[in-house]
């Protein structure tokens, strides 16, 4: 099982860093090649995809999430923070383990 980044350019080569595979997305076009890239490789068992980039092909990721079960699909904060109205990585970890870091 492999990991694969959807995400801006710092996203990706951060990842690429530690040996996740990606691809770089700038617009709805872009997003969704890389998505359905992701989701056709039966390698893939986890999607990690900024919030940004999966806001420019919501309806198509918002499916996939409500209606798959497999690979996980996880939504991360780019460089700029998380979009108004979301929780950033340590509100979810704090909710997620009911103690405050």
């Amino acid at each position: 099982m492999k990991y694969f980044i959807i995400g801006d350019e710092d996203a990706v080569l951060g990842f690429g860093m530690v040996g996740v595979f990606g691809r770089v997305a700038t617009n709805p076009e872009e997003a969704e090649n890389a998505f359905n890239d992701a989701i056709n490789d039966r390698n893939t068992g986890i999607i990690i995809i900024t919030e940004r980039i999966a806001e420019l092909i919501r309806a198509k990721v918002d499916r996939y999430i409500f209606s798959e079960r497999f690979p996980l699909i996880v939504e991360i904060p780019d460089r700029q923070g998380p979009l108004a109205g979301k929780a950033g990585i340590r509100d979810m970890v704090n909710q997620a383990i009911g103690i405050k870091l």
